[in-house]
C-alpha cells in the first residue's frame, strides 16, 4: 500500500501517464528486477514537465543508476542543451550510457563517474535544473555547492524528502527504513525550508518530491507555478481523506 499517496490514487496518476514510451517502461522493469532504486513514472514526468517549463538547456543529476530519471530530463533538452550526471557505480554507469543511447540523447548527455561531492568541486555552473536523486546521508553535505551551481530562478529538485512517511515522528508505528537516512532526510528537509536562498514547496507525490527556486531573478513565468505548487501543496496537508469521518 503507498505510504504517502493512496493505492487508487496512484493507479488513476499512472493511467494518466502518456509520457512513459515502451523504451523507458522497459528501463523501468528491467531496474526492478534488479531492485534498483529508480524513480516512479509519475516522478519522471513532473521532471520533464518542470525541466520543459524552465526552458532548461543545462541540467546537473546527482544519481544516475541506469539512466532512468536522466532520460526522462534529457527528453526535455533542446539539442544543444546538456545533462551531466553522476554515478559512484560504474557498471551502473556503462548500463546508464547503453539505456540512453537507446533513448536517442547520448549527443546531450554526460555520465560522470566518481564521487559526487569530490566531482562537484569540478564542475562548472550555471545549471538551469539540478536533480538530487543520491546517497541520502549527502543531500545536506552537498547542498550549499548545489545552490551555488544553480542560476537565480533555476530549480534545484530532490526525490524521497518524505522517506515513505518516517521522516514525520510517529507516522509509523514500527519504521522500516533506516534511521540514519531517515534522520539525514528530515535533516536536509529543514534545511531547504530555511535555506536563505532558496523557495521550497514538497509535493506528496510518490515518495515525496521536494521543489526549490533559487531566489534571484527567475523566468517572470515560474514564480507563478510555483505558488500553485505551494497552494496545491497546502491543500493536501489540508484535506480529509477519512471517508468515515461525520459529516
Amino acid at each position: 500500500m503507498g505510504q504517502i499517496v493512496p493505492d487508487a490514487v496512484e493507479r488513476y496518476l499512472a493511467g494518466l501517464n502518456h509520457l512513459a514510451d515502451p523504451m523507458l517502461q522497459d528501463i523501468a522493469r528491467r531496474g526492478a528486477e534488479e531492485d534498483l532504486p529508480l524513480i516512479d513514472a509519475e516522478v519522471g514526468v513532473l521532471l520533464r514537465v518542470l525541466a520543459t517549463a524552465i526552458g532548461a538547456k543545462r541540467i546537473l543529476e546527482i544519481g544516475t543508476a541506469i539512466g532512468y530519471s536522466g532520460i526522462w530530463l534529457a527528453g526535455a533538452l533542446p539539442a544543444d542543451g546538456l545533462l551531466v550526471t553522476m554515478e559512484l557505480n560504474p557498471d551502473r554507469a556503462r548500463w546508464a550510457r547503453e539505456n540512453i543511447a537507446r533513448a536517442g540523447l547520448a549527443d546531450r548527455v554526460s555520465v560522470v563517474v566518481g564521487d559526487a561531492q569530490r566531482m562537484l568541486a569540478k564542475v562548472s555552473g550555471p545549471f538551469d535544473l539540478i536533480f538530487q536523486d543520491g546517497d541520502k546521508n549527502l543531500y545536506t553535505p552537498l547542498l550549499d555547492r548545489l545552490v551555488v551551481l544553480l542560476r537565480p530562478g533555476g530549480l534545484l529538485i530532490t526525490d524521497n524528502v518524505l522517506w515513505d512517511g518516517e521522516v514525520v515522528p510517529g507516522f509509523k508505528p514500527k519504521p522500516e527504513r533506516d534511521a540514519q537516512y531517515t534522520r539525514a532526510i528530515a535533516e536536509y528537509n529543514e534545511r531547504l525550508a530555511t535555506h536563505p536562498q532558496l523557495m521550497t514547496a514538497i509535493v506528496p507525490l510518490r515518495d515525496g518530491v521536494a521543489i526549490a527556486v533559487k531566489r534571484g531573478s527567475p523566468d517572470p513565468e515560474l514564480k507563478p507555478m510555483l505558488d500553485a505548487l505551494g497552494r496545491a501543496t497546502r491543500t493536501l496537508r489540508e484535506a480529509d481523506f477519512n471517508d468515515h469521518a461525520d459529516r
